[in-house]
């Protein structure tokens, strides 16, 4: 190409040719080119390619920036063919699409090697904003714009920042880029920057963030760490807005440092004296202390006995007489409350307290106030099929024994005389307070029947002024399986004969040879806790066998056992 001051048509189409590999006109459509301004009118730049004719681009799409000296004729530019010529015999060229084109080089070449390019923010589009780069439109989705939400866009608005490309298809013309990507890439660095300045135990100053259920996000200046609800203080805390607030200064000490997930958890009650330290000491078991319902659940409820101890008084350790109560029943949250300490472990951090020990247990109270043999009276709050519960006074219930109902008939029968909710009277009979039980009796109220406590008219008295190793003659009131229920004389006391006391041999231990209303002779042999004698025709059999042994006969006499029986027997027939 000649050089001249002002280079010739010719010498572009020599240009021209030499670019295109000598292809001629065809080969300039859809290629950029070069050209120089030849004249601007009108708001248009007049540009020759070498062409048959001139082609025009406007000078809007040679916008320059700050300190760019605007379009002149004789400026060299870069230019797109779309057509070689038009209706009007122009070259059709465009600037725009010149630099569009060069720009879709670049980025190729930087999305390859996964550099970082700029941009300009420019427009708002359905679900995210344009972006300029240098020439090519990216897309910019609103969820990469920032690392959190952003409201207004407006400061990001047109100006010059790095954005990461994510996707590129030249042939559809589509870009996706990110904001986001930079920021995060960039916040990595100054995290693992900073997370090297920090160490373990460290004290320092930080910002709170953010606030969760679970806890606090704390600015470190640049770096968040973790202050879960748990390190905030010794206390109960239930949730973190009670110790602090979204942009309280708050000093905190890095407890754990996690070089794989670059998480730092941090603590408040860690700059606290540990209340744990001498809690041993301050509430040894046994001592009766006062405190604080602070939370309730199905298994109990938990006292604060002070600032940062706690204890948990279990759902079994709560009340002596309310059984399977939900605690919520039974106590409230911020309630003032007298508690036992049961059992301390340090080293667990754990206090086991009795609500119920600080109380005197009501079958103690009960058992003074009311010895046995004190009449009492309550009402039927419950019929089983061995008894009833009677409520007592203290808030604890009695059992009346379904054979301590009534003299004379079955504890069946005796049962079914009684109602819930009848207020009755009773005796009482024995209180055993380990065991917490009391039992009462309601026929040893009748008349001729012996109080509660006594022997009857001797040692090892019972029920109707029978003693043990009495012979009785009693009527069956009732045939079981496991033996028979009679009774003393006409209207005495009713005891039981076991099968095995029936007899000697198995053939008469049968409760089905006898019938009831028949009469029988037996031995009183025991009475049981509510003075009930316990028979036996087994036992007087023997004490009849060795009375006749004694009176009629010895071991050298030479008579037989026979002899001696039958002679007993003549005598007492005569």
């Amino acid at each position: 190409m000649a050089s001249t001051a002002n280079p010739t048509r010719a010498d572009f189409e020599a240009l021209l040719n030499e670019q295109l590999g000598g292809a001629g006109e065809e080969g300039f459509e859809g290629r950029v080119v070069h050209g120089t301004v030849t004249a601007i009118e009108n708001g248009m730049a007049l540009i020759d390619v070498g062409l048959k004719s001139e082609g025009r681009v406007s000078l809007r799409e040679f916008g320059r920036g700050e300190g760019d000296e605007p379009l002149k004729v004789g400026d060299d530019v870069e230019v797109f063919v779309d057509r070689v010529e038009n209706a009007d015999g122009e070259a059709m060229l465009s600037r725009d699409r010149a630099r569009r084109e060069a720009a879709w080089d670049k980025l190729e070449s930087e999305f390859g090697e996964g550099k970082r390019v700029e941009g300009r923010i420019f427009g708002r589009v359905k679900g995210g904003f344009t972006v300029d780069l240098d020439g090519a439109v990216a897309f910019l989705p609103g969820s990469q714009v920032d690392i959190r939400p952003v409201r207004d866009v407006g400061p990001l608005m047109d100006m010059p920042q790095p954005f990461q490309i994510l996707k590129m298809d030249r042939r559809r013309g589509n870009i996706v880029v990110s904001r986001r990507a930079v920021l995060e890439e960039t916040r990595a660095e100054q995290r693992s920057e900073l997370i090297d300045k920090l160490t373990e135990g460290q004290v320092l100053d930080g910002v709170v963030k953010n606030i969760t259920d679970y806890g606090a996000f704390v600015d470190l200046g640049g770096i968040d760490g973790l202050l879960h609800v748990t390190d905030m203080s010794y206390k109960r805390v239930n949730h973190p807005s009670e110790v602090i607030n979204i942009g309280d200064t708050v000093k905190v000490q890095i407890v754990r440092i996690n070089p794989e997930t670059q998480r730092i958890s941090l603590g408040m009650k860690q700059l606290e004296s540990d209340p744990w330290g001498d809690v041993a000491a301050k509430y040894p078991v046994g001592a009766k202390v006062t405190g604080t319902v602070t939370n309730i659940t199905e298994y109990g409820a938990f006292v604060e006995l002070e600032a940062g101890i706690e204890g948990l008084v279990h759902v079994s350790e709560m009340s002596w007489t309310k059984k399977n109560v939900h605690p919520g029943k039974i106590v409230s949250t911020s309630q003032e409350v007298e508690v036992v300490v049961l059992e301390v472990d340090s080293d667990k951090r754990r206090i086991s307290l009795g609500l119920k020990q600080a109380q005197r247990n009501p079958w103690e109270e009960f058992a003074e106030a009311h010895p046995v043999g004190s009449i009492v009276e309550g009402e039927v709050k419950n019929a089983t099929e061995f008894g009833l519960f009677i409520g007592l006074p203290g808030d604890v219930d009695g059992m009346v024994h379904m054979s301590d109902i009534a003299w004379g008939i079955s504890g069946e029968d005796a049962l079914a005389l009684h109602r819930k909710g009848e207020e009755v009277k009773a005796v009482v009979l024995d209180v055993d307070t380990d065991k917490e039980r009391i039992s009462l009796g309601m026929k040893q109220l009748e008349k001729g029947a012996p109080a509660a406590g006594s022997t009857g008219a001797s040692a090892g008295g019972g029920a109707g002024g029978l003693k043990k190793n009495d012979v009785v003659t009693v009527t069956v009131l009732e045939v079981r399986d496991g033996g028979l229920e009679v009774q003393a004389g006409d209207d005495g006391a009713t005891g039981f004969i076991k099968r095995s006391d029936l007899g000697r041999d198995r053939d008469e231990q049968r409760p089905d040879r006898f019938q009831v209303g028949q009469k029988l002779d037996a031995m009183v042999i025991g009475f049981d806790r509510s003075k009930k004698p316990n028979f036996s025709v087994k036992a007087r059999q023997i004490a009849e066998e060795k009375q006749a042994v004694e009176q009629y006969g010895s071991s050298d006499s030479g008579a037989s056992l026979g002899d001696i029986l039958g002679e007993a027997l003549k005598q007492k027939s005569e």
